[in-house]
């Protein structure tokens, strides 16, 4: 049977608005997928709606099908989508009434049920993570286009995918591989050499966006199309695979995916092979993502120029003292990022930032008094004193949290283009998740003479958020590095190399077919992204800081 090839053109609420266009005219595709909701994303969404209640979807989706839609008719290429965000019948609508302007006969169909924020009182959402065979039913039923609220990343893969080639639920195996290559696809041009580690080895200034060609067995291979920028390789491909993730089992509401079993090689240029996925029955309990309001947040940067660095930041911090000490905040947070260096050529690089951060449930507890109090040293404080932007009355932080319920608890239904309701049954068979042992490690290298340099020149990484935990994996590119890796990367050597996660709990997994270690560390995005609470909230770049660490590398492999 010929390849079902399906393509991404969205990986993030804000990402190419041409990126729909360029798959379809760029070459051959069946089904396109666009991936808008990261958990920040619901929280914006929920926040939209409080303004506005007919806000609560993707608004930026229709501008681009307005430009596509015809052209996607045309082609006979379907479109699959979670822009529906909290609202994916507003959506629907919304695509038919545009469809009705334009002229163009189009199939709408959607998905609900995800919505449990009533079931859940005081939050602004509460939404189940749900698999992707509503998504089959509405394909099945003819939909040209299918919107989606809160569903995996990787149902929008693994939905067409079944209706295309007629899997059942307990075809496990197929359903991992489409999640592996879902999951791929998932976050876009990160599969073609965006936010890589070794961006150098091809030109990145406009990567195209990925497809996955998947065959009946689930195994897949991905690629771009023909003369799009980017590049497609085995490290490309398994950075994405490692990107929030964290042991060998990935699970979903469709499929627990084994990752310790993926096996990736190179086709061809641009293409790379994804086989030997093996499936597991999904674990007995549904994800939901709660977002509520955790309070009001405000924030000041001081700029400290020239000499006494440490002397004008306890200054400042003694002078805020009384300010903060009045209507104490429930949080201060104060931090010096030492950005200065001696006999700087520009004032920027003779300055460092010193940054304080408030939160309290109480708005006017971390607003106009601390903004006045900070604003009021302007001619009092230390020499050259300035700050980047003037605080402000305090804006509201969002907190996010994640729990499990039966899946009884989330009514799964494919609404189809005709207006039939479609009830999507749960999984008959399930299986508990729990923790994969770790298998034998490879035998290390032979002793011999080693240099200090950075970790980065002979592995990659790649980090990202999963509410309030990161993960950051790192993978060796050749067999003699991994066999290094293996051994001298543990989670003592993790702690070591990242202090702010000494403290706390950090998880090492082992992936030998990736030739990959796992790292999850529990806590060190506090409550999320929204929470804002360190200076990279969604640990984007903490796998970029580990790689610029130094130690000791045998110098066989440098």
């Amino acid at each position: 049977m010929k390849p079902l090839r399906i393509g991404n053109f969205s990986g993030f609420y804000g990402d190419r608005s041409a990126a729909l266009r360029e798959m379809l005219t760029g070459g051959e595709v069946d089904v396109l997928t666009g991936d808008y909701l990261a958990e920040l994303t619901m929280l914006i969404l929920a926040r939209d709606r409080l303004k506005d209640p007919s806000a609560g979807y993707a608004r930026t989706f229709p501008r681009q099908l307005e430009d596509c839609l015809g052209l996607a008719r045309e082609r006979g290429v379907r479109i699959v989508t979670n822009a529906g965000g909290l609202d994916p019948a507003g959506l629907a609508g919304e695509i038919r009434r545009l469809a009705d302007r334009l002229g163009i006969p189009v199939r709408v169909a959607h998905v609900e049920g995800d919505d449990l924020t009533a079931a859940h009182p005081g939050t602004l959402a509460a939404h189940a993570y749900l698999g992707g065979f509503g998504i089959t039913e509405c394909l099945r039923a003819g939909a040209d286009v299918v919107v989606t609220g809160r569903v995996t990343d990787a149902a929008l893969v693994t939905g067409p995918a079944a209706a295309h080639f007629g899997w059942r639920p307990d075809d496990h195996d197929a359903l991992a591989g489409a999640v592996v290559a879902g999951h791929v696809l998932e976050c876009g041009t990160q599969a073609t050499g965006g936010n890589y580690a070794f961006f150098t080895e091809g030109d990145v200034r406009r990567p195209g966006f990925p497809l996955a060609e998947i065959h009946a067995d689930g195994s897949s291979v991905i690629t771009k199309h023909p003369g799009t920028g980017g590049f497609v390789d085995v490290g490309t491909v398994t950075a994405q695979l490692l990107y929030e993730t964290g042991g060998a089992r990935y699970a979903g509401p469709d499929v627990t995916a084994r990752l310790d079993t993926v096996r990736l090689g190179l086709e061809g240029p641009d293409r790379v092979r994804i086989e030997g996925v093996r499936g597991e029955a999904p674990p007995p309990t549904l994800k939901v993502g709660l977002n509520r309001l955790g309070g009001f947040r405000n924030e000041v940067v001081f700029v400290l120029t020239g000499l006494g660095i440490e002397a004008k930041a306890a200054l400042v911090r003694e002078q805020l003292a009384d300010a903060l000490a009045k209507s104490p905040p429930r949080e201060v947070r104060w931090e010096l990022v030492r950005t200065d260096r001696a006999d700087a050529d520009t004032e920027e690089t003779a300055s460092a930032l010193l940054r304080l951060v408030v939160r309290d449930p109480d708005q006017r507890v971390v607003g106009r008094a601390l903004s006045g109090a900070a604003v009021e040293l302007a001619l009092a404080s230390y020499p050259g004193f300035h700050v980047l932007a003037p605080p402000g009355k305090g804006a509201p932080y969002g907190v996010f949290e994640e729990v499990y319920v039966p899946y009884v608890g989330a009514t799964h239904v494919a609404v189809l283009h005709d207006g039939r309701r479609i009830p999507v049954p749960p999984p008959q068979e399930t299986r508990p998740l729990a923790a994969v042992p770790d298998p034998p490690l490879p035998e290390p290298l032979p002793p011999g003479p080693t240099r200090r340099a950075p970790l980065g020149l002979v592995v990659g990484a790649r980090s990202g958020d999963k509410g309030g935990n990161a993960n950051v994996g790192v993978w060796a590119r050749s067999e003699d590095a991994w066999r290094w890796l293996a051994h001298t990367l543990t989670a003592d050597a993790f702690r070591r190399l990242i202090p702010e996660s000494r403290d706390l709990p950090v998880t090492r997994h082992l992936l030998p077919n990736l030739r990959a270690v796992n790292f999850v560390v529990e806590g060190i995005l506090g409550a999320g992204v929204a929470a804002q609470a360190r200076f990279d909230p969604q640990a984007k770049a903490l796998g970029e800081w580990l790689r610029s660490r130094h130690l000791d590398i045998p110098e066989a492999l440098l």
